[in-house]
């Protein structure tokens, strides 16, 4: 928290999108930040993040939302980007059954790199 040129208070929470390769995390947020959507989307090298303000109560919070990259060779990288996030959105493909059985490693992964407090939600998606 932290205190605004004209005195109000700012709010900034790190969310975290992870999960297999090609599950839709980047078009997830796309979708909320943009409003857009790409079925032809590339593969996110390394991380990428959006923020979204909004007031709640007179007051500016913020989401500062990283899309992290599916590819184990990505997975070092990445997991850094796990510290100080108070929430984690753990996506899959419902259409892949190998994608939900990576959950478990998912939520390893992130028990090992962030806080133990962590809020974490289940997304199961189509990913076209």
């Amino acid at each position: 928290m932290s205190s605004d040129d004209e005195g109000g208070e700012e709010y900034l929470f790190k969310i975290v999108i992870i999960g297999d390769s090609a599950v839709g995390k980047s078009n997830l947020l796309s979708r909320y930040a943009r409003n857009e959507f790409n079925a032809h989307s590339k593969a996110t090298i390394g991380v990428e993040f959006q923020t979204q303000s909004m007031e709640i109560e007179g007051k500016e919070v913020r989401a500062q939302i990283w899309d992290t990259a599916g590819q184990e060779r990505f997975r070092a990288v990445t997991s850094a980007y796990y510290r100080g996030a108070v929430g984690a959105f753990v996506v899959y493909d419902i259409s892949r059954r190998t994608t939900f059985e990576s959950v478990g490693r998912w939520l390893d992964e992130l028990k090992t790199h962030s806080d133990t407090t962590v809020a974490r939600m289940l997304v199961g998606k189509s990913a076209t």
